[in-house]
């Protein structure tokens, strides 16, 4: 059987919530080896072992307690750590320093350690003890700026933690640039990784308009409006909750949108002829458009757009993502047998690599289930002292 791409490489994951969790189940993935730390005293809320939430960003994991307020399981963790090639956390800065988890004290007994920390501004800086989760990444990057209320001009959050799930992505990739870098130098490397900043990289661009002034932002009506593209936005259909997304950035575009209306007197007339006149006019043709698309189902919308070479797409609510039938089609969806709940219903990587086994996965772990077994195979510990620091509560 063909390895997967990081198999032999093993994670120490010190994560919780999302970010974290997520960028270490992307390395699981792949073939990684993780071991997540966990507590009795916080495997609660999104942590908890019985949860959905826990199932979703915690697949294909070992589950070890330490309670590391006790001084013998921060030396167990510093032990662990020395056997890892990776250790990933997404704490405030001062949480892996108080318990002595420092890099420059960690790669003393592992100079191939490659660890990522993932905080919410950094580790430097007059913020650095700030924390946040996606919906204030939004907020203190500009994201949720740019799509507002149209008549109160309110800022408008995205609904989902999307800034977490930025971080898991930068995570993951720098955790590999980092075992690229170490295959050819022997050593490993320290990232970090802020969150504010990954959020930043996704609406930047603003800042080096020459015709947008910074203070305010683009301008924006509620709408998802896109400065490069004309008309675009997402029309009501249809049916009850049913929405449909249009973006027109080109000539092959806002021909395709013609035909497919029967608006061939649009594609004709001068003052539509190019993307600064279609925004000119951009009132007018969302308007024309929504009652096209008023009496239309959103997925033939799509359907008559698509065909006409048109970026359109029905907004898609769970049920119909687990119903598509594209995504049927490309496996997207595969079942996991978990301990107490049952058959769960999880998503696929979208990296494929192509003529290699399909992926086999574990549902996400029990807390302390690994425990015993990580501690004997990679500390050498035996039944005896295992059940020492249980008594303890080193182990909880």
């Amino acid at each position: 059987m063909v390895a997967l791409p990081l198999q032999g490489v093993r994670v120490l994951d010190f994560s919780w919530v999302l970010a974290g969790p997520y960028a270490s189940r992307i390395l699981g993935d792949f073939g990684a080896e993780i071991i997540k730390v966990q507590s009795a005293r916080i495997a609660n809320g999104t942590e908890s072992n019985r949860g959905a939430w826990f199932d979703m960003w915690n697949r294909n994991k070992r589950s070890i307690a330490l309670d590391m307020t006790h001084a013998e399981a921060c030396d167990i963790a510093f032990r662990l750590a020395a056997g890892c090639d990776v250790l990933l956390e997404n704490f405030s800065p001062r949480v892996m320093a108080n318990w002595g988890l420092t890099y420059d004290r960690l790669r003393e007994a592992n100079p191939r350690l490659i660890m990522v920390s993932a905080s919410a501004m950094g580790k430097t800086g007059p913020w650095r003890d700030y924390v946040a989760f996606g919906p204030a990444l939004h907020a203190l990057s500009g994201f949720a700026c740019q799509v507002s209320e149209p008549d109160t001009n309110q800022p408008l959050d995205v609904g989902y933690a999307h800034g977490d799930h930025v971080v898991g992505l930068f995570a993951a990739l720098a955790v590999l640039a980092a075992l690229e870098a170490r295959s050819a130098s022997g050593r490993g490397r320290y990232v970090d990784l802020s969150g504010y900043e990954a959020m930043c990289t996704l609406t930047v661009p603003t800042l080096f308009d020459p015709g947008v002034d910074v203070a305010a932002g683009y301008p924006h009506d509620g709408n998802c409006e896109v400065p490069d593209a004309a008309p675009s936005g997402c029309y009501r259909c249809s049916g009850e909750e049913s929405w449909c997304t249009i973006s027109v950035s080109t000539e092959s575009h806002w021909r395709g949108l013609c035909n497919a209306m029967g608006r061939a007197d649009w594609f004709h007339r001068d003052t539509l002829f190019d993307l600064a006149g279609r925004r000119r006019n951009a009132a007018e043709l969302d308007a024309a458009i929504s009652r096209w698309t008023a009496v239309r189902a959103a997925g033939e919308v799509e359907a008559l757009l698509q065909a006409a070479g048109v970026p359109a797409a029905k907004v898609r609510n769970a049920r119909d993502l687990v119903e598509d039938p594209h995504l049927i089609a490309r496996g997207f969806f595969r079942t996991v047998e978990h301990p107490l709940r049952g058959r769960l219903l999880a998503e696929r990587s979208p990296v494929r690599f192509v003529h290699e086994p399909v992926d086999v996965w574990s549902a996400a772990p029990q807390l302390g289930a690994d425990t015993r077994d990580v501690l004997r195979d990679l500390l050498g510990m035996d039944d005896a002292e295992i059940a020492r620091l249980q008594e303890s509560g080193v182990l909880a």
